[in-house]
């Protein structure tokens, strides 16, 4: 038997009671999230209704990593996108607070991230736990070198008017530590990955509308390897039907609701 909140799915009226039971039963948690966690922090999401890319299809050009090294253009404007990013300046909220909370209960294993915005860190997850699996736009780092800086280093040359800013050490193109479309994934992030999701006793998806594979697959990889599956997002998602709850709603206020 399933349970849904409201606005997702049909299901019982009030689903937190068993999701928190659920989580307090675990031992191993692995913790999968995407955009919508960030979404309170001020950082708009890429497909949601009022997504990024869904107002401005022309801005995913941005992370196609063929248009980045083959347009000078591109690249400028993908640098003033960062100036003018809300996400530099944004801070952690509600949600990466609950997830801070339990990992310090003892269960939380592995908490794997879509996100580059490095709140979970900023809130106070152990870098250890975490995994980026899209890279981080907190550093930048060089295409033809070793070169790699904390994005602040880059900022300033950026707010002293260089709209390209080159490696320093080679004259290599500069980019943000991010995994674009065209770039493979760090193949020992998705083993490792891929490894808790095998392991764990539950995974909590949050904020995430899991279409995006190959991190989407870690939901049936962990139902198929015996896990219980609890989705926490504003709306549907694509492993709902894998999911012995759903939540539907505020991730601000429900996760907190959840891990208290």
């Amino acid at each position: 038997m399933k349970a849904s909140a409201s606005g997702c799915a049909s299901g019982l009226a009030n689903p937190l009671p068993w999701a928190k039971s659920l989580l307090d039963h675990a031992k191993r948690v692995v913790v999968l999230t995407g955009a919508g966690i960030s979404t309170d922090s001020g950082i708009p999401d890429f497909r949601g209704p009022e997504g990024l890319w869904t107002r401005d299809p022309e801005a995913e050009k941005l992370s196609d990593i063929c248009y980045y090294l083959g347009d000078p253009e591109i690249r400028k404007k993908a640098w003033r996108s960062r100036v003018e990013s809300p996400a530099m300046g944004s801070h952690p909220n509600a949600g990466h607070h609950a997830l801070v909370a339990l990992e310090q209960r003892g269960v939380l294993h592995t908490l794997v991230t879509q996100n580059i915005d490095g709140l979970h860190q900023l809130a106070g997850n152990t870098t250890e736990r975490v995994i980026e699996i899209h890279g981080t736009m907190r550093f930048v780092r060089c295409m033809s070198c070793i070169y790699r800086v904390p994005m602040e280093e880059v900022m300033e040359r950026l707010n002293a008017g260089e709209a390209d800013p080159d490696c320093p050490a080679c004259g290599g193109i500069l980019k943000s530590a991010t995994i674009s479309f065209g770039q493979n994934l760090v193949l020992e992030d998705l083993a490792r990955a891929e490894r808790a999701a095998q392991g764990c006793d539950l995974l909590l998806a949050v904020g995430s509308t899991l279409s995006v594979y190959p991190v989407a697959g870690l939901v049936p990889l962990a139902k198929h390897s015996g896990a219980k599956i609890v989705i926490v997002n504003g709306e549907p998602t694509a492993m709902d039907s894998l999911a012995d709850v759903v939540l539907c709603g505020g991730i601000g206020e429900l996760l907190p609701s959840l891990i208290a």
